[in-house]
């Protein structure tokens, strides 16, 4: 049985920006397994210099990244989208274990296949040090953003 994660292709821009809260909501809950259903099971990723195939690749990847990167806490927007193809923008904030926080901002181009599976993702980030007091994002850890909160384009980012 081949599973399918809605919305599917051909993306509307509603179902686009549906696309984009749900992964997003997927990786600030910060569950490794559960993040990995939503790729394929030959899922290629580049993120930064790390080339990632597969979902059990996709979990250690994850699984490492959220050791490293606490209180970590995510936003992303549509930026642009096609048929099966979705581009975003987002940032993210964290700390480092020498209570260093960063905000990470990056953009993503994604493809789907027909069952709403992330078949390629493509990530480019860069980390910027901040200083505690200069942080923006406050919810809850491993919780999705509340739907009140700012977006990247509200809080200017």
């Amino acid at each position: 049985m081949i599973q399918q994660r809605p919305p599917l292709p051909p993306f509307t821009f509603e179902t686009a920006c549906q696309k984009v809260r749900l992964a997003e909501n997927a990786w600030n809950n910060q569950v490794p397994e559960k993040v990995a259903l939503a790729y394929t099971i030959d899922s290629q990723w580049r993120n930064r210099s790390a080339f990632i195939n597969g979902r059990q690749e996709i979990v250690q990847f994850l699984t490492q990244k959220w050791q490293t990167e606490l209180e970590y806490r995510l936003i992303k927007e549509l930026w642009a989208y096609t048929h099966n193809k979705i581009a975003v923008r987002f940032a993210y904030e964290w700390r480092n274990t020498e209570n260093q926080w960063f905000r990470s901002y990056g953009n993503e181009n994604w493809e789907f296949d027909e069952h709403g599976l992330m078949s390629k993702r493509f990530a480019c980030i860069n980390d910027l040090p901040i200083k505690e007091h200069e942080r923006k994002y406050f919810w809850s850890m491993g919780a999705a953003r509340p739907e009140d909160h700012a977006s990247l384009s509200e809080l200017g980012l």
